[in-house]
């Protein structure tokens, strides 16, 4: 990975009760159009979803939406997903995971749902077996993946994370410091190979 040009966000189709998470999204949406860093996500035109694809359309950005063809009614309008540069329909939520997966550089986890939660462990699982070395971040608006930190610092205590399987992760509450802290981590990732590299070949 060279360098992130695109961002996987996972995030709710509900708007939530907290008026901080849909701002976040919203500035979100903007912060990857200015960076010219192209939004991958679930397609959805409501809720989290709906305000993060909006902010990059309005400001010029390029979105690509995933979404199975059974989530269309419950999760979009079809005059939304016309504004979508591009627009994926796949034939279950593996499929769509494994879409998303492939087409992103990073991944960010605004607040959400259970499907939300489910999409976010998967990756950090993933990387945890070593599968894949992309950043994943947490935005942790208002301490909402406090909880799930705490269950993963619970989880480790008990010997159920085990030494050399850590589960690595960023964490910020700030909109502002997501991007530069994902080119960081994919910046330190390159460094680490390229050592690796040198090693492989004394």
């Amino acid at each position: 990975m060279n360098k992130i040009s695109s961002i996987c966000v996972y995030c709710g189709a509900g708007s939530g009760t907290d008026p901080d998470h849909m701002q976040a999204a919203s500035e979100l949406g903007a912060l990857l159009a200015d960076e010219n860093i192209r939004l991958i996500y679930g397609g959805g035109t409501i809720g989290m979803m709906g305000a993060v694809s909006a902010a990059v359309s309005a400001n010029g950005g390029k979105v690509t939406g995933i979404i199975p063809r059974f989530l269309m009614d419950m999760e979009s309008s079809s005059d939304e997903l016309e504004k979508l540069d591009e627009l994926i329909l796949t034939e279950d939520m593996h499929e769509r995971k494994r879409t998303m997966f492939d087409r992103a550089d990073a991944f960010i986890a605004l607040p959400g749902g259970i499907g939300t939660l489910e999409e976010l462990v998967e990756q950090l699982t993933w990387a945890q077996l070593g599968r894949h070395k992309k950043p994943v971040l947490l935005a942790n608006i208002n301490a909402f993946w406090q909880p799930l930190i705490e269950l993963l610092d619970h989880m480790q205590d008990q010997g159920y994370i085990r030494a050399g399987f850590d589960v690595e992760f960023l964490n910020t509450d700030k909109v502002s410091d997501m991007i530069p802290m994902l080119r960081e981590a994919a910046r330190l990732t390159r460094a680490e190979d390229r050592e690796l590299d040198k090693t492989a070949k004394l």
